[in-house]
């Protein structure tokens, strides 16, 4: 394992669910502490957690997505608390619920400084964005995994798209390679 696969972090898991019935946000606002309702600026109730730090993203249809949290076990143990809550309101949720993990953002550092222009050039135009007097970073779209990497002068990457962790390996693995066999590394 390399250091920079090492360096891996999860930044945040987004992950929903269903519970297959219409609720009625307004009731659910009054009832839920820590709960925000303006449907004049977002259409689902936002339902925060401290333990673990997560929020859940309840809407009206009845799916939940739940955002924020730093590992699939907390995101998993977030929403079992929401199901709990809805319980306790008199709300049928049944236990076997499917959560499906939408999206794993993570960062990690490569532990070198990149030049980015060159790697624009080497990586060819077809899968690369490179604008730096819009954004800082390089976004390279790689098909395997199918995911999308930012990737900074520093070093420093974001890998955004995965569905479990090891897509993240898996990315900053193959992007080593890359820039490594077009001698951009370090």
């Amino acid at each position: 394992m390399s250091a920079a696969s090492e360096s891996i972090q999860i930044e945040n898991v987004v992950a929903s669910s269903d519970i297959g019935q219409e609720l009625d946000l307004e009731t659910l606002a009054d009832d839920l502490v820590a709960s925000d309702y303006n449907p004049d600026n977002f259409p689902g109730l936002v339902y925060r957690m401290q333990e673990p730090k997560a929020a859940a993203l309840i809407f009206r249809s009845g799916k939940i997505v739940c955002t924020g949290a730093s590992s699939v076990n907390n995101v998993r143990t977030a929403l079992q608390q929401v199901f709990g809550e809805l319980r306790d309101l008199g709300i049928q949720v049944t236990d076997s619920l499917d959560i499906e993990i939408q999206n794993i953002v993570s960062s990690a550092d490569l532990g070198y400084t990149l030049n980015l222009n060159a790697i624009a050039i080497g990586l060819g135009l077809e899968n690369i964005e490179y604008e730096p007097e819009q954004f800082p970073g390089l976004v390279y779209r790689l098909d395997e995994p199918s995911v999308v990497a930012l990737l900074f002068g520093s070093g420093k990457l974001v890998i955004t798209g995965g569905k479990q962790l090891e897509d993240a390996e898996q990315a900053l693995s193959a992007i080593e390679d890359r820039l490594s066999d077009l001698g951009l590394l370090g």
